[in-house]
């Protein structure tokens, strides 16, 4: 793996922990760390090794692991941004965040703190987001001017519905974990200390499913979600043709009629 500055990653057991950590920007998003997500990405993906991502966010400069999982993008460096700047640290931060909702490994964001404008949408752009019970969630963008330029206004509406997506992004009003919960935006919100091994067990358990299998479903739901029903029903059907020739199912369901536990290893 690559070295890098503004993040910590550490795998075992099938599950890799990246870290966004920039103690003293509360782990906002600038450039460099855009790059280096990107690269980490890539390189995460290519590893046999890893079947589940979890992101979260580093500790603050004074060692407090809930201060912060991404206090937003950089304004420091927005804040001289021309039109065509702009639209390249939007496309910039696009590559990371559709690897995360597109790799073959399922993303899980373990949201320890502040989740405001990038750190919400990049939060969004993985397959489920555990908050912990302090975790705050914003997109204050027309507060400063500017409307959320990685993906925010997207997602947010998709996972939360129209309405309310207007309502968080003009108000600009934050929302706390138990909110976020009630409206759809996150999966499950835990106490602080509970955060990262919730995280964990949510994480073998996939793991102990079908991780091929798991894979192709995630392919599905994402490249479905924007279909009409028909096209979307007979992608699914040509999916499940194809994982119905696979070791993992032969396996599996052999498994089932014998009344054994399954040893499912395809990826």
């Amino acid at each position: 793996m690559s070295e890098f500055k503004n993040l910590t990653l550490d795998v075992a057991d099938q599950i890799a922990v990246l870290a966004i950590s920039r103690p003293a920007a509360l782990n906002a998003l600038n450039s460099e760390t855009l790059d280096e997500l990107n690269v980490a990405l890539t390189e995460i993906e290519a590893r046999d090794d890893v079947k589940v991502l979890i992101l979260t966010g580093g500790p603050d400069k004074k060692g407090n692991e809930f201060k912060s999982f991404v206090a937003g993008a950089d304004i420091s460096e927005m804040v001289n941004f021309t039109a065509p700047q702009a639209r390249a640290f939007g496309i910039k931060a696009s590559e990371p965040f559709f690897k995360l909702m597109n790799m073959r490994q399922v993303t899980i964001a373990a949201v320890n703190g502040f989740a405001l404008g990038g750190g919400c949408e990049i939060s969004m752009a993985c397959d489920i987001r555990i908050a912990s019970e302090n975790a705050i969630f914003g997109q204050p963008e027309t507060g400063l001017g500017i409307i959320p330029g990685f993906g925010g206004t997207q997602r947010l509406a998709r996972l939360v519905g129209m309405g309310r997506a207007k309502e968080m992004i003009f108000t600009c009003d934050n929302v706390d974990a138990a909110e976020a919960y009630r409206i759809g935006l996150v999966n499950k919100v835990v106490a602080k200390e509970e955060l990262m091994p919730t995280a964990k067990a949510m994480a073998a358990k996939i793991i102990s499913k079908g991780s091929y299998a798991i894979a192709v479903a995630k392919a599905a739901i994402n490249n479905g979600y924007d279909m009409d029903i028909k096209n979307a029903v007979e992608m699914e059907a040509n999916l499940f043709g194809i994982v119905n020739d696979t070791n993992d199912k032969k396996e599996g369901m052999g498994a089932f009629l014998e009344k054994r536990a399954a040893n499912l290893t395809d990826f």
